[in-house]
């Protein structure tokens, strides 16, 4: 049986660096960056992508609509 791999893309542009998703990531993947994003928001960054276990924490979190998009690699 192969073990599932998960992906997180963050869209910087429409994270409006609340945070949230910082605190629920159980495996304290998700960072604020230091750049701003146009809106001149600091947005969420991943630090190491290849250790999300795809729970969907960030996700349901998040209230910005397309801010942060999990996707099953195969």
């Amino acid at each position: 049986m192969a073990v599932k791999k998960f992906r997180i893309r963050i869209t910087a542009d429409e994270c409006k660096g609340c945070g949230r998703c910082l605190s629920v990531c159980p495996k304290k993947l998700i960072s604020r960056g230091h750049d701003l994003n146009i809106q001149g928001y600091y947005p969420a960054v991943l630090e190491s992508p290849e250790s999300c276990i795809g729970c969907g924490s960030c996700f349901y979190q998040c209230p910005e609509p397309g801010a942060i998009t999990i996707f099953e690699e195969e």
